[in-house]
């Protein structure tokens, strides 16, 4: 069974967060996945959309124009 992992192939390393804009880990998560347990790998991924949350809020949406009388 091939290891978990929450890659989508958009590596990316934020500057300013230091996280990876397309899965959330840090470049020392990335570095280090290979050699992590199973059980690390999941503690880790269960993280990722929080992670992922707080550095990247999403935007809030513009207000509908009022409706003209």
């Amino acid at each position: 069974m091939p290891a978990s992992s929450p890659c989508i192939r958009l590596c990316v390393l934020d500057p300013a967060t230091g996280l990876c804009e397309g899965c959330g880990r840090t470049g020392d998560e990335i570095a280090a996945w290979g050699s992590l347990s199973e059980p690390e790998r999941l503690r880790i991924m269960a993280g990722l959309p929080a992670r992922l949350a707080a550095s990247y809020p999403e935007p809030e949406p513009e207000p509908a124009p009022a409706a003209l009388a």
